[in-house]
């Protein structure tokens, strides 16, 4: 688990917010070509490179996508504080209080700041406690001298900028790796692991497999316009989502059923689970209510593919994550156990 935690931590440092990832990309390219791999990048920036199996008719695909959620100034408002607009899917409750980086595009310079309540200071407003966390009322308080929209704009701030949230990246004697992004920089660590080992232990996987680390994921779009000809699955690694009903946890890995896309391929899904129980490897099966993968983006593109997704437990998704060893090991696992195993219609049929 050192390596892939290692890298969790590189990677959840790197700001990439959807939109904004070409300094991760390249993080991850030049990681790449150092061990001799050669990956390409497509048009939207996103990064993929091609293992050679002993069979190319049949291709299998494997996403795990480095975009993490984030924001954009929306407008300096006439005190010199900045109006945000969201990028991905969350809650404006799940930022309050968070250190932030806005990037400056005119510059290329960095202004560090704070996501907070307009009326934060109980001390002055009456509805401190009660006020809604929206876009109205949540503001940056940018850490520089402004007073006015002209200070601000002087430090080149405009509309449009990125804005980045402090991951606060932990990772504990207990075991648990406490960080913002976990989704998905935790699976993407895990594609990257099994990548170096493919490379040092000269390891030949049944089919050639394109490994995809998508950029756009966040937003309901990623790895399918690029994949290559006679693809035949699709496996998304993304997050396991935590809650209420939920039977994922931060010690397993988690396999989804079914998403709010629809169900996922009933077969793969199957060799998944067998592939678990063959191996001892612990997992939950799952239903993710409110979630959609790159995979899922793949069959609304109309891709002719089987598709599955799995992925290490994560708490608290798309706010302050925390997920485990356990978790992280369990994941990578299966993903090798997949990758090295046959194709389900290349297996006898169960008697």
């Amino acid at each position: 688990m050192h390596n892939i935690v290692e890298t969790i931590q590189k990677l959840t440092n790197i700001p990439s917010p959807t939109g904004y990832t070409t300094e991760i990309i390249d993080f991850i390219a030049a990681d790449l070509r150092g061990i001799g791999l050669k990956p390409e990048k497509n048009h939207k920036g996103s990064l993929m490179v091609t293992v050679k199996g002993r069979e190319e008719q049949r291709r299998r695909f494997v996403t795990a996508h480095i975009d993490t959620l984030g924001a954009m100034v929306r407008a300096v408002k006439p005190d010199g504080r900045l109006k945000i607009d969201l990028i991905g899917g969350f809650t404006y409750h799940s930022i309050d209080g968070e250190y932030c980086t806005v990037h400056v595009a005119s510059t290329g310079e960095k202004v560090t700041g704070t996501i907070l309540l307009h009326q934060t200071s109980v001390h002055v407003y009456k509805d401190a406690r009660t006020a809604e966390r929206s876009q109205e009322n949540m503001e940056v308080r940018l850490d520089a001298e402004v007073h006015s929209a002209k200070d601000a704009e002087g430090l080149g701030i405009r509309v449009g900028d990125f804005i980045s949230f402090e991951t606060r990246t932990e990772v504990t004697p207990t075991g648990f790796i406490k960080s913002r992004h976990l989704d998905d920089k935790a699976s993407a660590a895990i594609l990257l692991d099994f990548l170096h080992r493919i490379v040092a232990e000269k390891m030949i996987l049944p089919y050639t497999t394109c490994f995809f680390f998508s950029n756009n994921e966040e937003i309901g779009y990623g790895g399918n316009s690029n994949m290559p000809e006679h693809t035949v699955e699709y496996l998304a690694v993304d997050m396991g989502a935590m809650g209420d009903d939920q039977q994922t946890d931060e010690f397993t890995v988690s396999i989804c059923v079914k998403d709010g896309s629809g169900p996922y391929h009933f077969g793969l899904r199957q060799q998944l689970t067998a592939l678990c129980e063959r191996d001892a490897i612990p997992f939950k099966l799952d239903i993710y209510p409110y979630y959609g993968s790159d995979a899922s983006a793949a069959m609304k593109a109309g891709w002719d593919v089987r598709h599955a997704l799995i992925g290490p437990g994560i708490d608290a998704s798309h706010a302050y994550e925390r997920t485990h060893e356990k978790s992280l090991e369990a994941c990578a696992r299966l993903v090798e156990a997949y990758l090295c195993s046959e194709m389900i219609e290349s297996q006898p049929p169960h008697d």
